[in-house]
C-alpha cells in the first residue's frame, strides 16, 4: 500500500519537527501525547510493510492510520486531510467543491467529537488504565549476553514479585556457549520472547522485576585440571531489572527500553558482564498480539506462559499444564565426612510405568526433555532449588531420583526416590501447593516396577489420610524402605479440562454418572464463583446438553433454568464484570436459539443471556429527500433546472420576508454537486443559467449574513462551485447582462470587497485544501474582472477611483494572504503546495504591476494611499515577486516629482519610512530585500535626468533604515537589555533627524521601558527629557503624535511638559529621602563615582551596529574591570578577550571571530559656565567630574631616549588617547559610541604639572572634607600631610628641580618657560593648602597624635622656608555670608590652567581668584542648557554650603535648584529651574 505509507513517512518526518519544538518549549503533556502517537504510526507502518496482514485486516488498519493521522494533525494545528471510503486522499480536481466541502465538514466534526469525547474521559481513562484491556503480552528480545564463564550456559528469563516472592511466569530458555554465542547461531541478536497472559492485576502489582537465572552446564568446579566431570548444571549468577515502570506507566503500545541487566555472580567478580534486551508492553492476549502485531510477534517468538490464568478467559481458550518446582530437600551424610551434592533427576511415567518421552518443559522455546536434571550445589546438606518446570498434565505421575555428584567419583548410583500422583482417583488434580514428599531407598529392581511403588503412599500427607481413614500405622519399613530424607515440591495446575473441585467436575461429567445429576446440579451452587468462570465455555455446554439429551423428562428443567440464572447473576457480580465478553461470544457462536426456545422461551432465555439485545426497527417518518437520479440526463436537466433556479432565486431574494437559507443552500449544494460529476453530458447551459439567476443572489446572501452562521461555510462552497464552473465566455456573458455602467461598477465593488472578507476568513485554517481551492477560484475571477476594469474604467472620462482602489487592495490583500506564504510551512506542505497549485503570489504580483503601470496620468491619485500596500505586496519573500514590483517605487518617485509644483516626492517618501517601519516591526523584510531595494532603486534613480542625486539619496536612505529597523527586529528577542537599547537608540536617532516625531517619540517610550525593568532610571528620565525638549511652554494643544499612549486625552503642551517634568523627577528621586535630609547628603554623604570603560567589539562576528565600533561605558556604583568584563563577556560566550589596549589590526578587524577589547578610561572634567570664576564646593565639582561628561582618556606611560638613573622624570612621557562620544553622560543610555579618537603625547614637564595639580587637588578635596565634618577620621589627613612635608620621603618637587628647573633645561626648551612658572607656580600654592591642613590637624589631633603633630610643624617650618623663598608667596582668600559658617574654598586647580600673566599678577597680591576654563567639546544643546542650567547665579555670588541645622524654609532662593541638581540617586544630579 505505496501511497499510505508514504503518507505515513511525511506525517512522521512533520510530527518529528514539531516534537522537539514542544521538547524544548517544555510542554510536556502535548509531548508526550505527540510520542505515543507518532509511536503508533510507526508500528502500524511497520504492520503495513510487514506484507503478512490479510486483505481485511489491511482495510481495518488503514482506517486506524488515518483516523490517528488526522487526530494529530488537528492538536497539532497541522492541515486536516479528507479522504474517501477507501481511505484514499481527495483530489480536489477529481471532486466536486461541494462534496469536498462536505467532506471537510464530516471530517472535522468526527475530530472535534473525537477531541471533546477525549477531554471528557481523559481522567476516567487515567483511573482506569486497565479496565478496558484485561489481557497484556510483554514483548522482550534478548539482544546479546556478555559474560565470560568458559563453559555452555544456560540463561533462564522470568518475572518474579518480590513482595510475594514468587515468579509469575514459567521461564524462558536460551542455551549460550562456551564461545559466547547462542546455541542456535541463527538467533543471534534476536532471541524474542512474548510473556503472554498478564492481567491488569500482575501490571499494577507494587514492584514487578525482570529475572535471568544463568546456569552453567559442564565439570563441578572451574578449576584446571579438574574437569573430571561433565554436563553437570552449576549455579553461575543472577541478574535483575525492575521493571515496575514500564508495567504502571505505558500500558499502552508506547513503550519501547533498551536495557542492560547487570549481572551478579555467584562465584566472584565476573568482569564487564550484562544482558542487553529490550521491552514492549503490548495490550491484548496471544491470539489479538498476533494479529495486531504480526511484524513483532512471528513463528520464531517463544511464547512464554503465565503461571496462571489470565484475568479473562474466552471461548476457544485451552490450557493442560501443571507446574513443578524442585523446593528444597534435607538429606543424611551417612557415612561420608562431607555433605552430599545433590542432583534431582524429574520423569514422568504414566499409570502402567511406562517412561513418557519429552513430558518435561524446562523453560519455552525448547522441545519437551524426557528426564530433567536440577542444578548442584557443592555439599549443601539442605539444599533449595527452587527450580520450576512444566509437565503435561496428560501424564500421570512424575517420579524423582536423588543421587550423590562427586567430582571424581563417576559411579554414583540414586540413593533416593520419591514420587506423587497428579490425579487423583476421583478424578480431581492434585491440590495446588507444597507437598512434602516420602523419599524411599533405591531398590534399582523394585523401584524400576511402578507397580511395586504405586500401592504406596507417595507423600506424608496421603500417609496421614490412609492412617486417618484406616487406623493403621504405616510402616517404615515396607515392600520399600522409607529414609530419613526430607524432599518438598510445589504443584500448580493451570487447565481448562481439570478441576480440583469434585462438584464441578461431577457436573461436567454428568454422562459418567447419571444417576449423580440432580445432586450436581444442586451442588453447583455452592462452587467457587472464580472456578466456574474458568470453565464457564463448558459449564454452559454442559447444562444445555442435559437440557437437550434429558428432553423427554422435564426432571432437571428447572434445575438447569436455576443453574444458568445462578450463572448469570455471577457473571453480573462487580468481581466477575470483566467475563461479560466470554458471555456475549458465547451467545453469538455457541448459543443455540433453537434449544433456548424449546426449553426456555426465546425472548426470556435471550433477556437472561444477553440483557443488552435491543429490537431494532426501521425509522418510519415523512420527510421527503431529493432524489436527483433525474439530472442525469440532459433533457430532464433542461426541464428541472429553470424551476429550481426560479424557486432558489426567490428565496433568496433581497425582499424575501423569512428565506428558508438552509432548505435553500442543500438544494443550491446537491444541484451544483451534480453538475461538477464526470460523465454528466453538458452543463455549460446549465451554468450559465444557474451563473445569471444565482450567482448575484448568493453573493450578496453571503455578505449578509453573519460570519459565525453555521450555513455561511455552505453558502461559500457553492458561490466558489459556481465561479469554479464557470469558463471566461461565462464571465464576458455575465458582464454583458449589465445594462448600465453603474451596474457593473456596483457588481465590482461588492464582490473585491466580499472576495477580501471572504478570504481565507470562513474555512477553518486547517482546511487547507478547500482554502487552496477558495483563493484558486478567486485569481481566476480576479483577473477576470481585472479585464473589465481595463475595458471600462481606465480612460479619463469614466475612471473610477474607489474602484481601482478596491481592486489594488484586494490583490494585495490576495498576496499577502498567510495560505500563500510558503516559506512559512514545512517543506512537505510547501511541496505539495508548489506542485498542486503553483506560487499563485507570482500571479497575482505581476498582475498587480501590469494594472499599476495602466494607470498612466491616473498614478498620481494613488500617492501616497497605496505605498503602503505595494510596499507590502514587495515584502513578500518572493525575488521574482520583489524584481516585479519593486520598480512601481520609482514610479511612484517620478510622478509624484512631475506632478508637484515642488519637484520633490516628500508625500512618498515619509509614506514610505512610516510604512516600512511598521511593516519591518512586524516581522516582515529581511537583508535581502534591503539589498534589492537599494540595488533597485539606485539603477533607476541613476538613470534619470532630475532624480539621480535625491532619488540615490533616499535609496541609501532607506537601506540605512532597513539595516536599523533589521537589527532592531533581530535583537528584539535577545536577552540582553542592552542590545536591544543600542538598537532602539539606533532608530530613534534616525527618525530624529528625519524629524519623524510620531515614530521618534514611540521608540522613545519603547526605550524608557527597557530602562525601567532594567531599574535604570536615571536614563529613563533623560529618555523623557528628549520628549519634553519637544514641547513648548504654552497653552496650544498637543498635535496627537506628541501625545504617548493612545494619544487620546487632549493635552495642552505645557500641561504634558509639566506632567513630563514630574515623571523625570520621580525617576531621579526614586526612593529618595525630603528635603531637609538631602542638604545634609548633599555636603556629608559620601557619593559613589562610577567607573567609565572603552568597549570595542572587532571581527565579522558582531551585529552591524557593533561591528568594529568602540563604546564607552558609563559603569554601576563599585562596578570594577573584572566584574565589567565577566558581564561583558556573558553576553558573547563566544568572543574572546583582547589583552593589549593598542587598536587592533585588519587581520582581527576582518575575521569572522569576536574579539572584545575593555579597559577603563577617566572622564574629562568640563566646567559648567555658571561655575566660572567661582568658588565652588569640592562636593558639588565631585558631580561635574564624573557627570556631564563626553570626553574620556586613557594614559599609557612610555620612556624616550635613555633612562636617567638619578632622575626618572626626565624622561617619563605619556601617551594619550581622548575618546569623544556622541552623547553626554549620564543620557538616555548607559554607553555612547566613541565619535572621535585622538592620540597625543605628554611630555615630562607636562606630565609634571599635571602630577602636582592633581597632588594639590587631592589634598584641598581632603582638606575641605576634614573642615566641612569634624566626625571625619583624621588619619586619612595625618598619611597625606607626612607624606608631603617629611623630607625623608618628599622629594617629589625636588626631582622637578634637578630635570626642569636648571639653566641647561630652560636653554634647550625655551619653549616650556611658560609650562616651568605653572610648574612653580603649583609647588607654591601647595604651601597654604599645607598649613590650613597642618592647621585641622592640630585641632582634631589627639594625645597619641601629638608626637606626630610636633613633627609635622617642623618638617613644615623648613619646608615652607625653602619654597618662599625660591617661589614665592600665595595667600587664599576666604568668602564669607551672614549667617552662615565662614569656611575657606579654594579654586581647584584643574578648573584652570593658569597662564604665565595670570600667575605673575596673583604671585605678590596673593590668589584670590582665577580663570575658570570650559576648553572642551560643546555641551549639550541649547534647549537641554536651558532645562538642566536654567539657575542663574549673580556674579558676585558664590556658592557655600548650607548652615548645618537651617531649615528649608529659611533656604536662600536658589537652593531649591541646587537641591535637585545634587540630591539625586548614584552622584547624578540634574538641575531644574521650578
Amino acid at each position: 500500500d505505496l501511497p499510505l505509507v508514504l503518507e505515513l513517512g511525511a506525517t512522521l518526518r512533520e510530527w518529528a519537527q514539531i516534537w522537539h519544538k514542544l521538547y524544548v518549549n517544555n510542554k510536556t503533556t502535548l509531548f508526550r501525547g505527540v510520542q505515543q502517537m507518532a509511536y503508533s504510526l510507526i508500528e502500524y507502518r511497520s504492520q503495513i510493510v510487514s506484507g503478512t496482514l490479510p486483505k481485511d485486516d489491511l482495510v481495518e488498519l488503514r482506517k486506524k492510520v488515518t483516523a490517528k493521522i488526522d487526530y494529530g494533525n488537528r492538536i497539532l494545528g497541522l492541515d486536516l486531510v479528507v479522504r474517501d471510503d477507501a481511505g484514499n486522499t481527495l483530489d480536489p480536481d477529481c471532486t466536486s467543491t461541494v462534496s469536498l466541502f462536505r467532506a471537510f465538514e464530516t471530517a472535522s466534526r468526527s475530530i472535534d467529537d473525537r477531541i471533546q469525547e477525549e477531554k471528557q474521559n481523559l481522567e476516567m481513562r487515567r483511573q482506569s488504565l486497565f479496565s478496558t484491556v484485561h489481557t497484556y503480552s510483554l514483548l522482550m528480545n534478548l539482544k546479546n549476553f556478555v559474560c565470560n564463564i568458559g563453559e555452555d550456559a544456560e540463561l533462564l528469563m522470568s518475572l518474579y514479585d518480590p513482595d510475594q516472592s514468587e515468579f509469575i511466569s514459567e521461564n524462558f530458555l536460551v542455551r549460550w556457549d562456551s564461545m559466547g554465542m547462542p546455541k542456535e547461531i541463527e538467533k543471534l541478536n534476536n532471541l524474542p520472547a512474548l510473556f503472554t497472559d498478564l492481567s491488569s492485576s500482575d501490571l499494577i502489582r507494587p514492584r514487578l522485576f525482570l529475572v535471568c537465572q544463568i546456569i552453567r552446564v559442564g565439570s563441578m568446579e572451574l578449576k584446571e585440571g579438574k574437569k573430571h566431570t561433565g554436563g553437570l548444571r552449576r549455579p553461575f549468577g543472577v541478574a535483575v531489572m525492575d521493571i515496575t515502570d514500564i508495567a504502571h506507566g505505558k500500558a499502552l503500545l508506547i513503550f519501547t527500553s533498551s536495557v542492560l541487566l547487570t549481572i551478579s555472580s555467584l562465584i566472584g567478580p565476573a568482569g564487564f558482564s550484562g544482558l542487553f534486551v529490550t521491552l514492549k508492553l503490548l495490550p491484548g492476549d496471544l491470539s489479538q498480539v498476533r494479529k495486531d502485531y504480526s511484524h513483532f510477534v512471528d513463528r520464531t517468538t517463544a511464547i512464554v506462559r503465565k503461571m496462571g490464568f489470565p484475568e479473562i478467559i474466552l471461548p476457544g481458550y485451552v490450557r493442560n499444564d501443571i507446574y513443578v518446582t524442585l523446593l528444597q530437600g534435607e538429606f543424611d551424610r551417612g557415612k561420608k565426612t562431607s555433605p552430599k551434592n545433590v542432583e534431582v533427576m524429574l520423569s514422568v511415567l504414566d499409570d502402567d510405568g511406562n517412561l513418557m518421552e519429552k513430558a518435561i518443559f524446562p523453560g519455552a522455546g525448547y522441545d519437551g526433555i524426557t528426564e530433567y536434571k536440577s542444578v548442584i550445589y557443592y555439599q549443601v546438606k539442605q539444599p533449595s532449588w527452587n527450580e520450576t518446570v512444566k509437565v503435561q498434565v496428560t501424564y500421570q505421575h512424575p517420579r524423582c531420583f536423588c543421587q550423590d555428584k562427586r567430582a571424581l567419583d563417576k559411579s554414583e548410583k540414586p540413593f533416593g526416590m520419591a514420587f506423587v500422583r497428579l490425579m487423583k482417583g476421583d478424578g480431581t488434580t492434585l491440590r495446588d501447593g507444597r507437598h512434602d514428599l516420602i523419599v524411599y531407598k533405591v531398590d534399582v529392581k523394585k523401584t524400576e516396577d511402578a507397580k511395586t511403588y504405586l500401592t504406596l503412599p507417595g507423600s506424608w500427607a496421603e500417609v496421614e489420610e490412609k492412617e486417618r481413614q484406616t487406623g493403621k500405622t504405616f510402616q517404615h519399613s515396607g515392600v520399600i524402605p522409607v529414609t530419613k530424607d526430607s524432599f518438598q515440591i510445589g504443584t500448580l495446575t493451570c487447565s481448562t479440562k481439570l478441576t480440583q473441585n469434585v462438584d464441578l467436575l461431577g457436573l461436567l461429567n454428568w454422562r459418567s454418572n447419571p444417576e449423580e445429576l440432580d445432586q450436581n446440579l444442586q451442588r453447583l451452587m455452592e462452587v467457587e464463583g472464580g472456578e466456574i468462570v474458568k470453565f464457564l465455555q463448558d459449564t454452559l455446554d454442559a447444562l444445555f446438553n442435559i437440557m437437550m439429551e434429558t428432553s423427554e423428562k422435564d426432571t432437571y428443567d428447572n434445575l438447569v433454568f436455576n443453574a444458568l440464572v445462578f450463572i448469570i447473576t455471577l457473571i453480573g457480580d462487580i468481581k466477575f464484570q470483566h467475563f461479560n465478553p466470554v458471555l456475549e461470544t458465547y451467545i453469538n457462536k455457541h448459543f443455540s436459539a433453537t434449544l433456548a426456545y424449546m426449553y426456555c422461551g426465546a425472548s426470556l432465555v435471550k433477556t437472561q443471556l444477553y440483557n443488552n439485545l435491543c429490537l431494532k426497527t426501521e425509522p418510519n417518518d415523512d420527510t421527503f429527500e431529493w432524489s436527483l437520479f433525474v439530472f442525469d440526463p440532459t433533457e430532464c436537466r433542461d426541464v428541472l433546472l429553470p424551476m429550481l433556479t426560479d424557486q432558489l432565486s426567490g428565496q433568496l431574494d433581497d425582499h424575501s420576508n423569512k428565506p428558508d437559507h438552509e432548505a435553500c443552500v442543500q438544494l443550491l449544494s446537491t444541484v451544483l454537486d451534480n453538475l461538477d460529476c464526470k460523465d454528466v453530458g453538458p452543463t455549460r447551459g446549465h451554468v450559465q443559467l444557474i451563473m445569471e439567476r444565482l450567482l448575484r443572489r448568493v453573493n450578496r446572501t453571503v455578505i449578509s449574513m453573519s460570519r459565525t452562521s453555521p450555513l455561511i461555510g455552505q453558502y461559500l462552497a457553492c458561490m466558489t462551485a459556481i465561479l469554479k464552473q464557470m469558463d471566461d465566455m461565462h464571465y464576458a456573458h455575465y458582464i454583458s447582462t449589465f445594462k448600465t455602467r453603474q451596474d457593473i461598477i456596483d457588481f465590482l465593488m461588492e464582490t473585491f470587497i466580499m472576495f477580501k472578507d471572504l478570504m481565507g476568513n470562513v474555512f477553518p485554517s486547517d482546511w487547507m485544501t478547500m482554502n487552496l481551492l477558495q483563493i484558486g477560484v478567486f485569481l481566476r475571477a480576479i483577473n477576470q474582472y481585472s479585464e473589465v476594469l481595463n475595458m471600462y474604467f481606465l480612460d479619463q472620462t469614466h475612471f473610477e477611483l474607489q474602484l481601482w482602489n478596491n481592486y489594488f487592495h484586494l490583490t494585495v490583500a490576495f498576496l499577502t494572504h498567510k495560505s500563500l506564504q510558503l516559506e512559512s510551512f514545512s517543506q512537505e506542505k510547501r511541496n505539495k503546495i508548489l506542485n498542486k497549485y503553483g506560487d499563485m503570489r507570482k500571479s497575482i504580483g505581476f498582475k498587480i504591476r501590469d494594472m499599476w503601470y495602466n494607470l498612466g496620468p491616473h498614478k498620481m491619485k494613488f500617492i501616497p494611499a497605496m505605498v503602503g500596500p505595494i510596499l507590502e505586496a514587495t515584502l513578500a519573500p518572493e525575488p521574482e515577486l520583489r524584481k516585479a514590483i519593486i520598480p512601481i517605487f520609482f514610479d511612484m518617485m517620478q510622478c509624484e516629482h512631475n506632478f508637484t509644483p515642488s519637484r520633490t516626492f516628500d508625500m512618498f517618501e515619509n509614506e514610505l519610512i512610516t510604512k516600512l517601519d511598521q511593516e519591518v516591526e512586524g516581522g516582515r523584510g529581511d537583508e535581502q530585500y534591503k539589498i534589492l531595494l537599494e540595488k533597485t532603486l539606485l539603477e533607476h534613480c541613476r538613470r534619470h535626468r532630475y532624480l539621480s542625486q535625491s532619488g540615490e539619496e533616499l535609496a541609501l536612505l532607506l537601506s540605512s533604515l532597513l539595516e536599523k529597523l533589521l537589527a532592531y527586529r533581530t535583537i528584539t528577542h535577545d536577552e540582553s537589555p542592552e542590545l536591544r537599547m543600542s538598537c532602539t537608540v539606533n532608530v530613534l536617532n534616525f527618525y530624529k533627524e528625519k524629524k519623524r516625531e510620531d515614530i521618534y517619540i514611540r521608540y522613545l517610550y519603547k526605550l524608557r521601558d527597557l530602562h525601567l525593568v532594567c531599574e535604570n532610571y536615571t536614563e529613563a528620565a533623560y529618555t523623557l527629557l528628549l520628549h519634553a525638549e519637544l514641547l513648548e511652554w504654552s497653552d496650544k494643544p498637543c498635535a496627537p503624535h506628541l501625545i504617548p499612549g493612545d494619544g487620546q486625552h487632549v493635552w495642552t503642551q505645557q500641561e504634558l511638559k509639566e506632567r513630563l517634568f514630574q515623571e523625570i523627577i520621580c525617576y531621579l528621586d526614586k526612593g529618595k529621602k525630603q528635603q531637609a535630609q538631602f542638604y545634609e547628603n548633599i555636603m556629608h554623604a559620601m557619593r559613589p563615582q562610577p567607573e567609565y570603560f572603552a568597549v570595542g567589539y572587532y571581527g565579522l562576528g558582531f551585529p552591524t551596529f557593533l561591528r568594529n565600533k568602540v563604546f564607552i561605558y558609563r559603569g554601576k556604583e563599585y562596578e570594577w574591570l573584572e566584574d565589567f568584563s565577566l558581564k561583558l563577556l556573558s553576553q558573547f560566550p563566544n568572543a574572546a578577550r583582547m589583552t593589549s589596549t593598542a587598536p587592533p589590526g585588519d587581520n582581527i578587524c576582518n575575521s569572522q571571530g569576536q574579539h572584545i577589547q575593555c579597559f577603563t578610561v577617566k572622564p574629562v572634567l568640563t566646567v559648567p559656565t555658571q561655575f566660572k570664576d567661582k568658588g565652588v564646593p569640592e562636593q558639588i565639582l565631585n558631580y561635574y567630574r564624573t557627570n556631564e561628561v563626553n570626553q574620556f582618556q586613557y594614559s599609557r606611560p612610555f620612556r624616550k631616549g635613555a633612562k636617567n638613573p638619578d632622575n626618572e622624570f626626565a624622561t617619563m612621557w605619556i601617551e594619550r588617547t581622548t575618546y569623544i562620544t556622541s552623547y553626554y553622560f549620564p543620557g538616555i543610555l548607559k554607553w555612547f559610541e566613541v565619535k572621535s579618537i585622538s592620540v597625543e603625547e605628554i611630555s615630562p614637564l607636562q606630565n609634571a604639572v599635571e602630577t602636582m595639580e592633581m597632588a594639590n587637588e587631592k589634598l584641598s578635596n581632603l582638606v575641605q572634607q576634614q573642615a566641612c565634618d569634624s566626625s571625619t577620621s583624621v588619619h586619612p589627613l595625618s598619611m597625606m600631610l607626612n607624606g608631603i612635608v617629611d623630607p625623608a620621603v618628599m622629594g617629589g618637587y625636588t626631582n622637578y628641580e634637578k630635570a626642569f628647573f636648571t639653566d641647561t633645561y630652560i636653554h634647550e626648551h625655551p619653549e616650556d618657560l611658560e609650562s616651568i612658572e605653572v610648574l612653580k607656580h603649583l609647588i607654591a600654592l601647595q604651601i597654604p593648602l599645607l598649613a590650613y591642613g597642618i592647621r585641622i590637624h592640630g585641632e582634631k589631633s589627639t594625645e597619641q597624635l601629638k608626637p606626630l603633630h610636633n613633627r609635622l610643624l617642623t618638617c613644615f617650618s623648613d619646608l615652607r622656608e625653602r619654597v618662599e623663598k625660591h617661589y614665592g608667596v600665595i595667600t587664599l582668600r576666604k568668602k564669607s555670608r551672614v549667617g552662615s559658617v565662614v569656611m575657606p574654598y579654594i579654586l581647584s586647580s584643574t578648573l584652570r590652567r593658569m597662564s604665565t600673566v595670570s600667575i605673575l599678577s596673583t604671585t605678590s597680591s596673593g590668589l584670590s581668584s582665577g580663570s575658570a576654563s570650559s576648553d572642551g567639546p560643546s555641551r549639550r544643546s541649547s534647549s537641554q542648557e536651558s532645562v538642566f542650567h536654567l539657575l542663574l547665579f549673580p556674579p558676585s555670588f558664590s556658592l557655600l554650603p548650607p548652615p548645618r541645622r537651617q531649615s528649608p524654609s529659611s533656604l536662600p532662593p536658589f537652593s531649591l535648584a541646587v537641591f535637585l541638581s545634587l540630591c539625586c540617586s548614584g552622584g547624578q544630579f540634574v538641575v531644574l529651574c521650578l
